[in-house]
């Protein structure tokens, strides 16, 4: 017979960790769940992101729930298809009832006295939880460049994650401001398509060659009749990620060298023109910024109708782009590649936890500080998913999450056997945890003398800068020294302990 206390929990967003969420909740027999989606249906950011060209850079057959292969239809899936999986996902596991779609938190409260967190939302509903779980990832607020003139541009203008598939591209200049991963990815199929592209680019970035090769359907149709032929696939992915590019950003000399060699060889090998190669090549280690995963830009950027620009921007003005040369690009079209605000995670919702403390305040430097890249100081029985210290880099993040969740559900059951209405870490636990984080960064390739997303306002990289084995023995253990757990009278809390309400 099962004697744990049921506890209630809402969950924040409903990408691929909040899908996780809602399938190992219940599966650990926590019931009540609740989860709140600002969109309509499931998804994330490749619900998001639908520009052309749009594709994970992750292996597929690992960037997948180890519960649940997908007969992938290339190395590399396509948005569009990722997609697809996701919402296949959260019908079979009958998540879709627990969600809340249309629907934005705008506050988050702790009340000491029941230990219990209120969330309001913009349709004016307030719920109760014993658990907060932010689901809502780093890649969802878009974050637009400072650039002097910004909304003076007469065209049509917006970000990638905004695209606009009502606009014709046909005989229309178009502006591409960023070079980063997406930038790699959508230039490529504007160049294909034949519109006239310009390029503007601030720092150039280290490519690693991995071409994103077609399944073959016989083999697909295998790994469709018997799902697990999928296993030995991933473990084979999951395997290259781990042992190369985990090991080869934090500092292992071997992969390191060949994660240099490859990518130096590939630009010079595949841009033929010195001039260009030069514009192309970045004066920072290879890895210091998030490596582009590509094998379709640097022939892209070489055709007669791309233009690759490395001029600064003084401003945008209603007919294009004015350079700092005093050269007016002229521009029909504007599109901004420029990334995502990584550190918003649970923003621009409200997040205030004991005696008043609000998450502004928490990171009110431009730190970020965290326990195990979950808990934080002052927010009790709140867990931040991919939070500061998670190994953001090339690896899945679904396989972060799922290690992530693991955890959580441990930390819930020592709520579940009543030692405890309150956990979170001790000021101790957390200024140990940066300290680890910075005391790995060292041998990093993140500290090599770049501006990247990774980094706070100090300039410390927020990853995890160890080992993919490392990270998961951090997550195998819990160690209640670290941690505050505290009662609360069953008087105070005997309102708010039957479910999440409304």
């Amino acid at each position: 017979m099962n004697n744990k206390r049921q506890p209630s929990v809402l969950v924040i967003g409903a990408g691929a960790t909040g899908i996780l969420a809602g399938i190992k909740l219940p599966e650990a027999g926590i019931s009540d769940v609740i989860i709140i989606e600002k969109a309509d249906r499931v998804g994330g950011t490749w619900r998001e992101n639908t520009y052309p060209g749009v594709a994970c850079d992750i292996p597929s057959p690992h960037y997948c729930y180890s519960f649940e292969p997908w007969p992938w239809s290339s190395q590399c899936a396509q948005g569009g298809e990722i997609q697809e999986y996701l919402e296949h996902v959260a019908e079979k596991y009958n998540v879709l009832p627990m969600i809340r779609f249309g629907t934005t938190v705008v506050s988050t409260v702790y009340d000491e006295a029941t230990a219990t967190w209120t969330v309001k939302t913009d349709k004016g509903d307030a719920f109760t939880a014993d658990f907060v779980i932010a689901a809502t990832g780093i890649l969802h607020k878009p974050k637009r460049p400072g650039i002097p003139g910004l909304n003076s541009f007469s065209g049509e203008m917006w970000h990638t994650a905004e695209w606009r598939h009502d606009v014709d591209l046909n005989g229309k200049r178009v502006g591409v401001i960023g070079t980063g991963s997406t930038s790699h990815q959508v230039v490529p199929e504007l160049v294909k398509a034949g519109h006239e592209t310009f390029v503007f680019q601030r720092t150039p970035q280290w490519v690693f060659p991995f071409p994103n090769l077609s399944f073959p359907e016989w083999m697909r149709n295998r790994w469709k009749e018997k799902p697990e032929r999928m296993k030995p696939w991933k473990s084979l992915y999951k395997t290259f990620i781990e042992q190369f590019f985990v090991k080869a950003t934090t500092g292992e000399p071997v992969q390191r060298t060949l994660l240099n060699l490859s990518s130096k060889a590939y630009l010079r090998l595949g841009v033929r023109k010195r001039d260009l190669r030069e514009k192309l090549t970045p004066d920072y280690g290879v890895g210091c910024k998030r490596m582009v995963v590509n094998f379709t830009f640097y022939p892209a950027i070489q055709k007669e109708n791309a233009h690759l620009i490395t001029d600064g921007i003084q401003g945008i003005e209603a007919d294009g782009v004015r350079l700092v040369t005093g050269e007016l690009v002229p521009l029909d079209v504007i599109v901004l590649a420029t990334g995502f605000d990584n550190f918003a995670y649970m923003r621009p919702g409200s997040l205030v936890g004991r005696s008043g403390h609000t998450i502004d305040d928490a990171w009110k430097d431009g730190t970020y500080p965290s326990y195990h890249a979950v808990l934080m100081e002052n927010f009790p029985n709140y867990f931040l998913m991919l939070g500061p210290g998670t190994p953001i880099g090339n690896n899945s993040v679904i396989g972060m999450a799922e290690e992530q969740l693991d955890y959580v559900l441990r930390l819930m059951d020592i709520w579940r056997n009543g030692e405890a209405d309150e956990i979170e870490p001790t000021p101790e636990a957390v200024s140990a945890f940066v300290e680890y984080i910075k005391a790995g960064l060292g041998e990093s390739v993140w500290t090599s003398g770049c501006q990247s997303w990774y980094l706070d306002a100090a300039g410390v990289p927020v990853v995890f800068p160890y080992t993919w084995a490392e990270f998961v023995a951090s997550m195998a253990k819990i160690d209640r020294s670290d941690l505050t757990m505290a009662r609360v009278e069953p008087c105070q809390q005997e309102e708010v302990r039957d479910a999440v309400s409304v």
